[in-house]
């Protein structure tokens, strides 16, 4: 995806000083059905320039084949497009050297309201038949902070969503409805495991949905 040139300055006027690398676009085709909203790139995407090609992007890969889904006819972007680190400091028992590290981060709500522009204008250019968030980032960053996953997901809802407004420079909900999905963020497993059969299911759910013409 290319953005128009005044968004892209405007978003890293705003994020200068925050601890964000890189830049990742979203990625596929301009006629997809589905768009799917993560986080932000992790360190692997900011090197390989491919959203969810690190860890949590294989078991994408798997559900999306399971589903009967593929890369090539989903757009995928995220709420945030660069990495955002923490700075750390640890002691390597080994050496006795005090180490500095850059671990990924969830990206803030300044940080997500500064993107948000960028997301506004893949919608609107994509126009996907329906919004497909992964975890709680995605989905408040579309349906507003009261919202969670673990609530929401694997149902289809029919809702406004929140764009950004220049007048006010916050998110205010737009007055035409869209389909949304919300599915736990892939890399949610690694932290419960338990999680697994619950977004198998969901996408088994979504790609049954589509495939016999449900999403109206």
């Amino acid at each position: 995806m290319h953005y128009p040139k005044k968004l892209v300055e405007a978003v890293e006027q705003k994020m200068q000083g925050h601890n964000l690398e890189g830049f990742l676009p979203g990625k596929g085709p301009k006629n997809a059905v589905l768009m799917l909203v993560g986080e932000a790139p992790g360190e692997t995407e900011i090197r390989t320039k491919i959203p969810f090609s690190g860890r949590s992007g294989k078991k994408l890969d798997g559900w999306l084949a399971e589903s009967d889904l593929n890369r090539d006819d989903i757009y995928i972007t995220s709420a945030v497009r660069s990495r955002p680190f923490s700075i750390k400091k640890r002691l390597n028992k080994k050496t006795g050297i005090i180490e500095t590290k850059y671990p990924n981060r969830t990206p803030n709500k300044t940080e997500v309201l500064a993107y948000a522009p960028l997301l506004d204008y893949e919608i609107q250019t994509i126009q996907p038949k329906i919004l497909v968030p992964m975890g709680n980032i995605g989905l408040q960053r579309l349906l507003g902070n009261t919202f969670k996953i673990s609530n929401y997901h694997g149902q289809l809802l029919h809702s406004p969503i929140l764009a950004y407004s220049n007048e006010t420079n916050k998110l205010a909900k737009t007055s035409e409805k869209y389909m949304l999905f919300p599915i736990f963020h892939p890399a949610a497993i690694f932290y419960n495991q338990k999680l697994e059969s619950a977004i198998e299911y969901d996408w088994s759910s979504l790609g049954s949905l589509l495939k016999n013409g449900e999403l109206n």
